[in-house]
């Protein structure tokens, strides 16, 4: 028995310490990042909503706020690729950004909060992002737009969603796309598209992109695979795509008109991706969290690319799914260990924690794997940050584009409101703790630090994490209909600059309470579970 709790304590401690292995080059394309979109009829109040968890593991943990800003004739802007930094002892794991040249500015550029992948502008467009890599043939580096600064493009030029597709379109077809396979999840205040991009080949400038609409009464999901099929571009409405999407798929022998066989998106250009378990099992989780009548095959290779939710979906849903390791399934990557309790009785081990490296370790017959063909969670100790946006038609710009930013494991974690509208954010949620090291002037860290002690004895700690989280969570969730009257009351007032004011200051308010609660809170499971592994 020794033994046994011996080795599971060493499993657990070592997927907790997991959170702090960034200096390891193991992310690969069908683990990072999930993507989930509500449409306006499907949300309990009528907001469209995308969603994002950056699982990179070494993107920047930083948001600010980039300011709308007036160009001169001939100004350009410089555009930059991210590429892996060199690996420095002592050092986190962390990408570097260098110029690859210049396109033309534009007269006017909205203001936006700025994360690793730009998130939402001013006007309520917003942008939620998953990788799904697809065939490595298509990669070109002849050009100059990544995936990052094109999600920057579209939230300093654009306000619609088909306008910042079409924008898209037109700059990738002109200086080219340099990054892999990506979805980015765009929505507006009336509406949410998945729009799929990969490169046009080796050597080649432009890209091959799809763009599919989520219908108003649906949500959708993107887990690191393609997920847009059949096309139909006569449906102007729901569907968008490259003037080349079928043309590169015949020209590489990926589809034939002549054989009959319908065109495929995701076939054509990422079908890696649809065989991925890490991928398809989200996919798969999401609908059975959302819409469980439908009672869809977890073990199926695909899903619809949009169901109707069993009910209408809140906000407190969205937090959910974003904390789902698969509890209560056979999928549960801790139900094989177990301990025995006083009555005799096989139990699933207070040290066993769903975020571990389990193919690695290979001990215990663990459920899952670490590779893109094994298991994976929707909540992973990787995640560097998450969004869950809301943008609303019924509320003025100022009020209806609304952030939900939570920073490491969102398990572990708490989302904070930020308006996208605001004139400043707290000052350790702009500090970048990748550069930093581990500092308390860092809002990654405080949240990174619990998470990292709450999955060494999860089964207990949870308990401590739940206490603590779901009040302040609800809090937030409770005071939001206040503190939007109160500003729209200023704006019809006329006093749009007190109306962001109170939000700034709210917004403040809120992220300094979840920075203290999180250090409070790993202090207090520090104390308290110290010497009593």
């Amino acid at each position: 028995m020794k033994k046994l709790l011996t080795l599971i304590f060493a499993l657990a401690f070592l997927g907790a310490q997991g959170q702090n292995w960034y200096n390891t080059d193991e992310f690969t394309d069908g683990m990072e990042c999930t993507s989930v979109t509500v449409g306006k009829k499907a949300s309990a109040d009528g907001s469209v909503m995308t969603s994002h968890t950056d699982d990179s593991g070494r993107s920047r943990t930083n948001i600010t706020v980039e300011k709308a800003a007036d160009h001169p004739a001939g100004a350009m802007e410089t555009l930059y690729k991210r590429v892996w930094a060199k690996s420095e002892p002592g050092r986190m794991n962390r990408y570097d950004n260098i110029p690859v040249g210049e396109i033309p500015q534009v007269a006017h550029t909205y203001q936006f909060l700025n994360t690793a992948y730009p998130c939402v502008n001013e006007k309520q467009l917003a942008i939620g992002e998953s990788t799904f890599g697809g065939r490595s043939e298509l990669k070109s580096d002849s050009g100059l737009i990544d995936c990052q600064r094109l999600c920057q493009l579209m939230l300093e030029r654009c306000s619609t969603a088909r306008e910042a597709i079409k924008m898209a379109g037109e700059l990738m077809k002109t200086y080219g796309w340099i990054d892999g396979g990506e979805c980015l999840t765009i929505a507006d205040k009336n509406e949410v598209w998945h729009l799929e991009i990969v490169g046009p080949g080796k050597g080649k400038l432009g890209a091959v992109w799809a763009a599919q609409r989520v219908p108003d009464d649906h949500v959708a999901v993107n887990a690191n695979a393609s997920t847009i099929r059949e096309i139909d571009l006569k449906n102007k409405d729901y569907f968008m795509a490259s003037d080349n999407v079928y043309a590169v798929a015949e020209e590489n022998g990926w589809w034939s008109k002549k054989s009959g066989e319908p065109f495929r998106f995701a076939y054509a250009y990422a079908p890696e991706s649809r065989m991925m378990l890490a991928c398809r099992r989200r996919e798969w989780r999401v609908f059975d969290l959302l819409a469980p009548s439908l009672k869809l095959d977890p073990n199926a290779e695909n899903y619809p690319f949009s169901v109707k939710p069993d009910s209408l979906v809140k906000l407190s849903d969205m937090v959910r799914v974003f904390q789902d390791y698969y509890e209560g399934t056979e999928y549960d990557m801790r139900k094989n260990l177990t301990v025995t309790d006083k009555e005799g009785k096989s139990v699933m081990s207070p040290l066993a924690n769903p975020f571990m490296k389990s193919d690695e370790l290979k001990l215990h017959k663990v459920n899952g794997g670490w590779h893109a063909h094994g298991e994976r969670n929707i909540a992973v100790w990787f995640t560097v940050y998450a969004t869950i946006i809301q943008c609303r038609s019924d509320l003025p710009d100022e009020v209806g584009a609304l952030c939900w930013f939570a920073l490491d494991n969102v398990a572990s974690s708490v989302y904070v409101p930020f308006y996208a509208n605001v004139t400043d954010l707290p000052s350790e949620y702009k500090t970048c703790g990748r550069e930093t090291g581990f500092s308390r002037k860092s809002a990654w860290w405080a949240f990174n630090r619990l998470g990292t002690l709450a999955s060494q004895r999860w089964g207990d700690m949870r308990k401590v994490i739940d206490n603590t989280w779901k009040p302040l969570q609800k809090e937030f969730f409770d005071n939001q209909q206040n503190i939007e009257d109160k500003a729209l009351a200023l704006l019809k007032k006329g006093q749009r600059e007190e109306a962001l004011k109170l939000l700034t200051d709210y917004t403040d308010l809120c992220g300094t309470t979840a920075i203290n609660t999180a250090w409070d809170t790993g202090d207090y499971i520090w104390t308290v579970f110290d010497g009593a592994w």
